[in-house]
């Protein structure tokens, strides 16, 4: 059994819950339990039973500790890293009132439209939380709640985020990070607080809210009687204030004013997501402004269409993910499901530059370009908004770390170097969420800063790739097409 320090890193997500027993001294992970979750809903609804998640945590990490041989004993921290956004309502009990609204659910598409409006606009929003409501903050969550189910909504004593009612559940405090908190649209970057004006515009009572923690690594407390028994573990065992999933996965990449800043991170998921931990605030209407669970910030971007579509179009074609090759002179758009990031919600998929000698290796090429293409100009975005010139020689040899089930696909890593032009970094470590979030349990344990112990851990190492010559035709030909199709998909849309 291990001899060193343990921690319990969690990561619960939508689709299920992982945790990472991890030994605290090398950042070694020992054995990761898992427990699925349940999701419900269609037509945009989206819902989990909050009571899933705390079932699922306790089976992840019961399953953890006796895979890796692990004596309870030596567990000295845990937390949880959760799904961004979800709004939990609590009776006064502590118990769920309702199923759980998802990030995921766009319900409350319509009233984050009339949030931005009754503020005044986008740059209201910006000046105050540094993000611009959309359907998956908490704030339209809420105020969907409030629109359709008012009963429910007056009957709240209590409201949470996903990784706060299981942090409560650990340690029986009311506590959240600002990290997660900012990804609410009622906390304000600006000042680090639950903004007054905010919350009054959605008639939420800030005593129903958890106090903010000064960090994710914040000890709030530690397991009490009745966790720990569920939980098979020692009372003693500190609890951190946890943070979101985002913010976790930047600790674990040592992203943060301990280690690395301003260096850009590109997830390939179902989405395509691309972020960096920085000092400067953020202000920009194609970013969530998000802060950091550090004390600085977290700008990110979505978008909607990445792996999931070009697998979509590998399968109409007949070809297998790796059959592809450059696309010649086709352009495809693959925006199958509206696209978020540039804002075209109305958008579907787009193939233009069609030839006798275009080859479906090429269809395929060119659908991986165009989702990758849309990623990049993301990232530009990302970096102007702190102000940094994507263009720069000392910008564009950060090497971009590239994570996510993409990382693992030679075509994505390949059209990613042939777009950016940048070197690449590939990072080994597989459970970047959970790692960042036993980095937290760590500095929970030890009062170390997070950033550091995954620094000292060296979770940030990996395959490195260097630079190739940046494709420049193939990048002017799809940013041609794209200005040109932006007009058409939004008239198209009214």
């Amino acid at each position: 059994m291990p001899t060193t320090p343990v921690v319990i890193g969690v990561d619960s997500s939508t689709q299920s819950t992982k945790a990472a027993v991890t030994d605290a001294a090398t950042g070694r992970i020992l054995a990761v339990g898992r427990a699925p979750h349940t999701v419900t809903g269609d037509g945009g609804a989206r819902e989990s039973d909050p009571e899933v998640w705390w079932q699922a945590l306790r089976e992840a990490v019961a399953h953890g500790l006796k895979e890796s041989g692990t004596d309870p004993s030596a567990v000295t921290g845990i937390a949880v890293a959760g799904q961004q956004h979800g709004l939990v309502t609590l009776d006064r009990a502590g118990r769920p009132l309702r199923p759980a609204l998802l990030w995921n659910d766009t319900r409350s598409a319509p009233q984050a439209a009339a949030l931005t409006e009754a503020l005044g606009g986008p740059d209201a929003w910006l000046a105050r939380s540094g993000s611009v409501p959309v359907a998956s903050m908490t704030a339209a969550k809420w105020q969907w709640l409030r629109d359709h189910e008012p009963a429910a909504a007056d009957a709240a004593a209590a409201v949470r985020l996903p990784h706060d009612f299981l942090t409560e559940r650990l340690s029986g405090v009311a506590v959240t990070d600002p990290g997660d908190a900012s990804g609410t649209c009622w906390y304000s970057t600006a000042t680090g607080a639950y903004d007054p004006v905010l919350l009054d515009l959605v008639g939420l009572d800030p005593a129903l809210l958890p106090t903010v923690a000064s960090g994710g690594a914040e000890r709030v407390g530690s397991l009490t009687r009745a966790a720990a028994a569920a939980l098979g573990l020692p009372e003693g065992v500190a609890v951190a204030a946890g943070t979101g999933d985002n913010m976790a996965a930047a600790v674990g990449l040592g992203l943060g004013g301990a280690g690395l800043l301003d260096h850009p991170v590109v997830s390939l998921g179902t989405s395509g997501t691309v972020f960096a931990a920085t000092r400067t605030r953020p202000a920009s209407a194609a970013l969530a402004g998000f802060a950091s669970a550090d004390g600085g910030y977290l700008p990110l971007a979505c978008t909607l269409n990445c792996t999931l579509a070009v697998d979509k179009v590998a399968a109409l074609l007949g070809l297998g993910r790796e059959d592809a090759e450059p696309g010649g002179e086709a352009v495809l758009l693959p925006y199958l499901d509206g696209e978020r990031t540039p804002d075209l919600p109305h958008a579907s998929g787009l193939l233009t530059g069609l030839r006798h000698s275009t080859t479906p290796a090429q269809l395929l090429g060119a659908a991986y370009e165009g989702a990758v293409f849309t990623v990049l100009r993301a990232l530009d975005e990302l970096l102007l908004a702190v102000g940094l010139d994507p263009a720069d020689p000392g910008v564009h040899s950060r090497p971009l770390r590239l994570i996510g089930g993409g990382a693992q696909g030679r075509t994505w890593v390949e059209t990613v170097r042939r777009l950016s032009g940048r070197p690449v970094l590939v990072p080994e470590a597989q459970e970047l969420v959970a790692l960042g979030a036993a980095a937290l349990a760590t500095g929970a344990a030890t009062g170390e800063d997070p950033v550091a112990v995954a620094t000292r851990w060296d979770t940030g190492r990996g395959r490195e790739l260097p630079a190739v010559t940046r494709d420049d035709a193939t990048w002017d030909r799809i940013e041609s097409v794209l200005g040109d199709a932006d007009g058409w998909f939004t008239r198209a849309g009214r």
